[in-house]
């Protein structure tokens, strides 16, 4: 165990951003304080996008530590989407002050780190810090989305943050492939082929 772990401490993990074609992928996590409850966590995708800006900053309060890191659209072309997620993950937890004794992460992946983890299947609708990290993640990269927007508005980011949908590929069709893209994802790689 990392010598500047704490025992008794127990963080949460998760991302956002897997499946877009577009903008980086985003992991928080976050260290609960069981003296200060915050109603109304749950899977980031199953709240509203008004509830999940309503609990960010709560969460950034309440919580005894929180840290949002991110893996570029580069890293993600280099390493593939999933080690690329498993290093935002090892940033966002490497971040945290204190350092938690055990880590918990949605899903069935873990990332290489020196502190005890395990993965929890549907953890982000299971486990209070795990929700409450889905919710930082979540809104951290559709706030980066909207950044992305403003630079290029032609993709429709602002409403679609990067999904691969039908304006997606119509918009990516029509205006080519930008920086911004992941060019080991499919729908993008088979553009950069035919031109």
């Amino acid at each position: 165990m990392d010598p500047g772990a704490t025992g008794g401490l127990i963080c949460g993990v998760d991302e956002a951003g897997r499946g877009p074609l577009a903008g980086p992928v985003y992991a928080s996590a976050v260290v609960l304080d069981p003296d200060n409850p915050i109603d109304g966590l749950a899977d980031s995708k199953k709240l509203s996008e008004r509830n999940r800006d309503r609990l960010a900053p709560l969460i950034r309060q309440r919580a005894l530590c929180w840290a949002v890191a991110s893996a570029s659209v580069e890293e993600i072309d280099a390493l593939n989407i999933l080690q690329a997620t498993l290093l935002a993950m090892r940033r966002a937890i490497e971040a945290l002050s204190p350092q938690p004794g055990e880590v918990l992460v949605d899903g069935t992946h873990c990332p290489c780190i020196a502190i005890p983890v395990r993965a929890v299947v549907k953890g982000d609708s299971t486990v209070a810090a795990i929700s409450a990290a889905s919710i930082l993640a979540k809104t951290a990269r559709d706030a980066e989305m909207l950044r992305l927007h403003a630079l290029y508005p032609h993709y429709g980011l602002d409403r679609h943050k990067g999904y691969p949908t039908a304006a997606h590929l119509s918009a990516l069709r029509v205006h080519g492939v930008a920086g911004i893209h992941r060019r080991s994802f499919a729908p993008v790689r088979d553009l950069l082929s035919r031109n």
